[in-house]
């Protein structure tokens, strides 16, 4: 019975773990799951339109996943359905503001290694500032797939399920989305 206790107390090592014992009463257990994914949904729900806004977000999508763990299909992977609960409450914040999402990106600051030239990091900054800035012009269907897709790097499979799409909508939505990017980028640098 020792050991049961002793175990019981060290934080669970996986998110099937950490979501039954969530599940049994453990908040400390959910504590595990919000630390491993909250920067995550910050930057999701960042990029897809909550700016400012993005903790009450993020603490509503929590709270809300929380609520219905018991609903949760075990088989599945716990990131893309948190992530599906992240984009749903920035879209019901969007649409209670009555205005077209903004994306909001903070870019990480580039490493100034002594061996870069400051002229070529001023460049790459740069041209990140002018992909996003072009990014944000994409319809709002279209960008949020190339977000999920390209900045927050999620599978198909995974973004079909944040967004609630099926797969092939996804693709033909990173097509086209992609298609204006190169367009834009074209015409930018010609």
């Amino acid at each position: 019975m020792r050991t049961f206790t002793a175990y019981a107390k060290e934080p669970p090592t996986d998110d099937d773990e950490a979501i039954a014992r969530s599940l049994a009463g453990d908040l400390a257990a959910y504590e595990v799951l919000i630390t491993r994914y909250s920067a995550l949904a910050h930057r999701t729900a960042a990029m897809l339109g909550a700016a400012d806004e993005a903790e009450d977000v993020v603490q509503e999508a929590f709270v809300k996943a929380y609520r219905h763990l018991a609903t949760f299909r075990r088989d599945a992977p716990f990131r893309p359905w948190l992530l599906r609960i992240v984009a749903n409450e920035t879209h019901d914040l969007t649409r209670s503001r009555g205005r077209r999402a903004e994306l909001v990106v903070k870019l990480a600051e580039p490493s100034t290694a002594e061996t870069e030239d400051p002229q070529d990091v001023a460049v790459a900054v740069d041209r990140r500032a002018r992909l996003l800035d072009v990014v944000r012009t994409l319809p709002e269907r279209e960008r949020e797939v190339v977000v999920c897709r390209y900045l927050l790097q999620l599978s198909e499979a995974e973004t079909a399920q944040v967004l609630d799409l099926p797969v092939g909508t996804v693709k033909s939505r990173t097509f086209r989305g992609l298609k204006r990017l190169r367009e834009e980028v074209s015409r930018d640098l010609a």
